[in-house]
């Protein structure tokens, strides 16, 4: 498999090209095109508990779309909202994705659930990660650039609970106040993620939530 990526930051896009016999797994929703040589199979990753547990729970889609090249052919990816593409080389690590961020991966990928907990719950982005680790291409997305920070063991780094992607599995996380409640409640800031290192993080320029609370008092009420 080949792929390029293509118009990042802000309207990118995924070129994959594969071989004969070559496979790539997709969220519902993320092709743009494909060529004749391509066959799509939809299906739920995990049977129905799988897909079910990723649809409730993760915040992803009930299917999953799986493209076999019967030739040589391409597939193009994108995700929904105006942003970024991340190819990740995984060789047995872990990385956790946050809710709505999993875009697309190669078969040897394994992609689960796994509790946030109180964590993810309070962050406002959901009670799941996806934990996605094996051997592979792992595709994640972002509303907004993707910035990737390399923090050093014990290295400590805070980020907006709205801003975050993906990091590495290595990396201690929690949530928690900005500041004091004032400071939570009025600053605009919110709940942050505390990371501490050794590990990758990746976090995006845009929030979906920032989008929102700026679009909803715009949208005229029926009278």
């Amino acid at each position: 498999m080949r792929y390029e990526i293509i118009h990042r930051p802000s309207y990118a896009l995924g070129k994959i090209e594969l071989a004969s016999g070559e496979q790539l797994q997709a969220e519902a929703g993320a092709m743009v095109s494909m060529s004749a040589e391509i066959k799509i199979e939809t299906g739920m990753r995990g049977g129905l508990l799988g897909g079910l547990k990723r649809s409730v729970l993760g915040g992803e889609s009930f299917f999953i779309n799986t493209f076999t090249a019967e030739q040589s052919g391409e597939v193009t990816i994108a995700p929904g909202l105006p942003g970024d593409i991340q190819a990740l080389e995984l060789n047995g690590e872990s990385v956790l994705v946050q809710s709505g961020s999993f875009l697309a991966a190669t078969p040897d990928i394994e992609v689960d659930t796994s509790w946030g907990g109180a964590k993810s719950f309070f962050s406002g982005e959901g009670l799941i990660l996806l934990r996605c680790s094996g051997y592979g291409t792992l595709f994640i997305c972002s509303y907004g650039a993707i910035e990737q920070i390399e923090l050093r063991a014990g290295e400590a780094y805070t980020v907006d609970t709205g801003h975050m992607v993906a990091f590495d599995e290595s990396v201690k996380y929690s949530v928690g106040r900005s500041g004091g409640w004032k400071t939570t409640l009025l600053s605009g800031e919110g709940l942050v993620c505390k990371l501490e290192g050794p590990g990758r993080f990746y976090m995006q320029t845009r929030s979906q939530d920032a989008l929102l609370s700026w679009l909803l008092p715009k949208i005229p009420k029926q009278s």
